[in-house]
């Protein structure tokens, strides 16, 4: 009994330890669980506030260029930030080829110099930012800068983060930022193969201009063939052979007016007259000696004159070469500028035009509404065309971008004028006008074209006389050879008998081809289809400060080293400076763009040719070294008396002794202008700004401060015998500026 109560106590204590023993376990675990769980609750509500962090982080927009990302800025507002790039952040290495041919093509891509800062600033902010949208210009280069900031801030390629802005106004902004897409990347690929195959030609073909032309020699894909059609022209010009001609004209009247309008001889019994010399000149008056000068024909008819479509970059450049005397590196910045955006009073930022780098005729509807009302308003219904005017793209065009238009078509020149700088303001203007004056009626002309017979001979007249001004009271185009203008013709009646005031020979000489401006070489570029808009300007820069070409007034001239080195390129590397060769692959960058041609092959193709003619060229030319000959002066050295000769070298043209090394004399090339100065009666001397711009200045400077933007000219001053200066600017007055005078030429 005992024993089984001693057995029955231990049985009970063993159970209860054990019952405790499990409490504490269950309590254990519990304690443990609820351990876990406040830690999972710590950890979720840490990724909430960390979410919502992130969320009320700004998204970063990342531009090009600071004075756009200022105007974006404030179109965004809060909740963004925008940032520059500085245009590329990543490029091909300066000093080696950076491209590796047996595999592809592959560019080397390295981050530029200088930019590090600017870099890790970006990388910082994006780390920072809740989205990163990349808004780089809306083309080729663009869309590469835009891809490299990928890849540098470590997006997905494949995101939806890239937007394009066709204007940088509130609602180009908007929308822009409405439609985000994955970077393209055909247009990647098509900017990369135009990269690459500059570099393929300036990297292999340039040392080999060294060796056989000069030191320091370039050779571009396009600028080659920019610099043979200058040589071209040049070619032209002095093959050509001058021929004499002859014109007989009258002055003739009618018995009702004064007036006298002029008529010319045009042909001989129903024949063109052509008139070889003096003697066929004079045989003709004296067969046309007293008779009578009878209408035999009248046409009267009306002629409608259409206008110009906007702008398209090429067609910017040549009309504001024309009518502004801008070179296209002027134009393009002071472009740039206006698109980018402009402090204007109670507006702030905001772009004046759209996009300046397209070939398309595009113009959205809201624009060519907004540019009806203006009319409307402005002029009257009169000048307002039934339906608005649709212009048709080439057929190669990029029609990513609208045509180059204001903005906002009733922001009218003279009201932005005092936010602008001239060349701001000159560009806007020329930009607003053609735009408006492209939905504008048609102009309406009265023509009259007269036959007047004198005997078995033949004259004619025609004018015309404006019967609806239309587009014409805003905007005409100006023209590389300007239009002879009719005179209006009084009355005139069919068979009447007219009178002859005056009958004279004119003596004439046919005229070689004119050479070529800026504005006609980037006319024929876009004709041929070499290039596109955005490469025109640094083109035609670069062959000027290589050298090859030179300016004379507004004429594009090649000099001997451009001669000479496109002779060697016509004759080893004929497919490089060929005009349809090189139109040809700017079509097959196009086809990598759409995607329908590999950008790899493309390469291919053109570069297994492209060695094989260098190979060949090496070898011909091995220890061969063309001479460049120096351009004599009639300036003579003091040193030894030889005829001083032009040289290059890195700040320009010198005057350098032909006798070097015996005779080490150099000079500078100094320009001449007529008259004196008005300050201290000395020399004056056309001078270039750090800018290129041209100034005059005194040749006695420093001593003498004179220095002026106007042109000085041969006439004096009537008033005090000074020489008189043309004022700056496109038809700019005659004035005198010798201190106290104040005489102005009306």
């Amino acid at each position: 009994m005992v024993n089984e109560k001693v057995e029955q106590t231990a049985e009970k204590k063993t159970k209860a330890t054990a019952v405790k023993a499990s409490s504490k376990k269950d309590t254990t675990k519990k304690t443990a669980a609820k351990k876990t769980t406040t830690a999972a609750k710590k950890t979720t509500t840490k990724k909430k506030a960390a979410t919502t962090k992130k969320a009320a982080a700004p998204k970063l927009v990342i531009v090009e260029s600071p004075a756009k990302a200022k105007t974006i800025q404030k179109y965004l507002g809060k909740g963004y930030e925008v940032m520059a790039s500085m245009g590329h952040i990543r490029d091909l290495p300066k000093s080696r080829l950076g491209v590796d041919i047996e595999n592809g093509f592959k560019p080397e891509y390295i981050d530029i110099r200088g930019k590090g800062e600017l870099r890790n600033e970006l990388k910082k902010k994006a780390k920072k930012s809740s989205f990163v949208y990349l808004a780089t210009d809306p083309d080729r280069e663009g869309e590469a800068i835009s891809w490299h900031l990928s890849n540098m801030l470590g997006l997905d390629n494949n995101q939806e983060n890239r937007v394009t802005f066709n204007e940088i106004t509130k609602s180009g902004v908007k929308n822009g930022m409405a439609a985000p897409r994955h970077i393209d990347v055909n247009l990647v690929n098509a900017q990369q193969t135009r990269r690459v195959l500059d570099r393929l030609v300036g990297y292999k073909l340039s040392p080999f201009l060294w060796k056989t032309v000069k030191p320091g020699l370039s050779a571009g894909r396009v600028q080659s063939v920019v610099v043979k059609l200058i040589v071209d022209r040049e070619r032209e010009i002095q093959a050509f052979k001058q021929e004499e001609y002859w014109t007989i004209d009258a002055k003739l009247s009618t018995s009702r007016s004064k007036k006298q309008f002029p008529a010319k001889l045009t042909s001989y019994q129903g024949e063109k007259v052509e008139i070889p010399n003096e003697e066929k000149a004079q045989q003709i008056l004296s067969e046309l000696e007293n008779k009578d000068f009878v209408i035999s024909e009248i046409k009267k008819g009306v002629k409608k004159k259409v206008p110009a479509p906007p702008f398209i970059t090429s067609t910017l450049q040549q009309e504001a070469s024309r009518r502004l005397g801008f070179q296209a590196k002027r134009t393009m910045k002071a472009a740039q500028e206006l698109y980018e955006g402009i402090d204007l009073p109670k507006l702030g930022a905001v772009g004046l035009i759209t996009y300046m780098r397209t070939d398309s005729l595009r113009i959205s509807e809201e624009a060519v509404q907004g540019a009806r009302e203006y009319i409307t308003g402005k002029y009257g219904a009169e000048y307002l065309p039934e339906s608005p005017r649709v212009y048709k793209k080439k057929g190669n065009t990029q029609d990513a971008h609208e045509a180059i238009r204001p903005t906002m078509p009733s922001m009218t020149p003279e009201q932005v004028k005092e936010s602008l700088t001239l060349d701001q303001y000159k560009l806007y203007k020329l930009v607003w006008e053609r735009f408006t004056a492209s939905q504008m009626a048609d102009a309406l002309l009265d023509t009259v074209s007269a036959t007047i017979d004198c005997g078995d001979y033949s004259f004619k007249s025609s004018g015309y006389s404006v019967r609806f001004d239309g587009f014409t009271v805003l905007y005409e185009e100006s023209k590389d050879i300007p239009e002879e203008k009719s005179p209006a013709l009084p009355e005139l009646l069919q068979g009447e008998t007219l009178n002859l005031n005056d009958l004279e020979k004119n003596q004439h000489f046919t005229q070689p081809p004119a050479r070529y401006t800026e504005a006609s070489i980037i006319k024929a570029l876009e004709e041929n289809g070499i290039g596109r808009p955005s490469t025109y300007a640094p083109t035609i820069t670069t062959v000027i400060q290589r050298g090859y070409v030179e300016r004379e007034s507004k004429s594009l001239v090649p000099t001997q080293l451009g001669e000479v080195t496109t002779k060697l390129m016509e004759e080893e590397f004929s497919s490089i400076v060929n005009v349809d060769f090189t139109a040809e692959m700017e079509t097959n960058l196009d086809k990598v763009e759409e995607g329908t041609a590999d950008w790899v092959q493309t390469l291919s193709t053109f570069y297994t040719e492209f060695e094989k003619n260098l190979t060949e060229a090496e070898k011909k030319m091995e220890g061969m070294k063309l001479e460049v000959p120096d351009e004599v002066t009639d300036v003579i050295c003091e040193n030894c008396g030889r005829n001083m000769v032009i040289k290059m070298g890195r700040f320009g043209k010198f005057l350098a002794c032909p006798g070097y090394p015996e005779c080490k004399n150099t000079k500078k090339i100094v320009q001449e202008t007529p008259g004196s100065c008005p300050v201290c009666g000395g020399k004056i001397h056309a001078k270039k700004s750090k800018k290129g711009k041209t100034y005059f200045g005194c040749e006695h400077n420093p001593q003498c401060p004179f220095m002026t933007w106007d042109k000085p000219v041969a006439e004096k001053c009537p008033n005090c015998g000074s020489t008189l200066f043309q004022k700056a600017g496109r038809g700019g007055k005659l004035h005198c500026l010798k201190e106290g005078c104040g005489y102005e030429k009306e």
